[in-house]
């Protein structure tokens, strides 16, 4: 293969006898640090059908280096990954939005920020592949979460060339950069979908990317009120230390199913929640410019709109329309979480997986469906 279409995947046919292949891939340097599973002939054809045949067709180009994502290569990197062949729509769907001019992946492969690309997939397709929304989603133990955000996460690195050291600064990055990949529990919301709220039909299948940190817990185990709970991520979302706080953009909010059904109880919607959080989520200016002791500080980054002065307020994000808010997680335990974004620099994607589109507007609340 050419450079340009992903030379570093170009799997030879056969390798000596007795080669211990799960080292001979990592001398090749395709792998993220942990073992992958060797890519067969058979298994990268099963991945290819999955995706419609065609394997030389380039589904887009990967940055910061440009590469093709040919089938082939998507497959090859699903099959390193643990993925099985069914998982293909989700992953090119993902790919497809990573991809997108709004989302600015070349940016966020590139900054010395620790933001990567978070996954959250909406409709029956999330179910059928048996993802998990539910007890420990950001966690271990679901192959199709794991495997899905591990293809992404090799396709960024073998064609997109997000190396470490390399095109990818990240000071610190963080444990998503091995998989970031979750469903929401529409089994146990009180709400509609993520994905219906923007547009979609139920019967819909779609996939949501957004640059984010990991999340950041917040326990409530005390408050029987919408405003308790809320308050309490309020105070998560309220601090100077995350790039929202200075560079503003998207972010978003996990309600745990206990805080949701506590919430909802009370008449609450997902619109109710997302204007709290926008009006109560703050900081004061002078906090965010250390009251000037370093000099006089005006900060760019934030909307041009906001008052500059030593008490005003600045919100965590501009509009409640900046805040995704998901119900993700186990049924025991009264805990949610705040997810904050890489800034104003990148924009989330919601779009359909296998043809799904909007049966709302093309482009509602600053989110671009493709």
């Amino acid at each position: 293969m050419a450079d340009g279409d992903g030379a570093a995947l170009a799997v030879p046919d056969r390798v000596e006898t007795g080669t211990d292949l799960v080292e001979w891939y990592y001398a090749q340097g395709w792998t993220d640090g942990l073992p992958v599973v060797p890519p067969t002939a058979e298994k990268i054809a099963a991945c290819v059908a999955a995706l419609g045949g065609e394997p030389e067709l380039v589904e887009c180009k990967v940055p910061p280096r440009h590469g093709n994502l040919s089938r082939r290569v998507l497959a090859i990197n699903m099959v390193m990954a643990g993925c099985r062949p069914e998982y293909a729509p989700v992953v090119r769907a993902a790919m497809l939005a990573l991809t997108t001019q709004a989302f600015n992946l070349n940016g966020v492969q590139a900054t010395t920020h620790m933001a990567g690309p978070l996954l959250v997939v909406n409709g029956p397709l999330a179910r059928e592949l048996g993802m998990n929304g539910g007890v420990n989603a950001f966690g271990s133990g679901n192959r199709a979460n794991a495997t899905i955000g591990r293809a992404i996460r090799l396709i960024l690195l073998n064609v997109g060339g997000g190396w470490p050291g390399d095109l990818d600064k990240s000071t610190l990055g963080h444990p998503g950069k091995y998989t970031y990949c979750v469903a929401e529990n529409e089994a146990d919301s009180p709400w509609a979908p993520y994905h219906v709220e923007k547009g979609f039909a139920a019967e819909d299948s779609t996939v949501f990317v957004i640059a984010a940190e990991p999340p950041h817990s917040v326990t409530n185990h005390v408050a029987d009120d919408p405003e308790g709970i809320l308050d309490s991520i309020c105070s998560a979302m309220s601090t100077i230390a995350h790039n929202n706080a200075v560079s503003s953009g998207h972010c978003a909010v996990v309600i745990g199913p206990e805080h949701a059904a506590t919430i909802a109880g009370k008449g609450w919607t997902r619109h109710d929640v997302r204007e709290y959080l926008h009006m109560n989520a703050y900081n004061l200016f002078g906090r965010l410019a250390f009251d000037h002791r370093y000099g006089r500080v005006y900060n760019r980054n934030l909307p041009r709109w906001y008052k500059r002065e030593p008490d005003s307020r600045i919100p965590i994000v501009p509009s409640p329309d900046h805040i995704h808010l998901f119900v993700i997680g186990g049924a025991a335990g009264r805990f949610s979480a705040f997810i904050p974004g890489w800034g104003h620099m990148s924009s989330p994607v919601l779009r359909g997986i296998e043809g799904s589109g909007p049966a709302g507007p093309v482009c509602v609340d600053g989110t671009c469906y493709l």
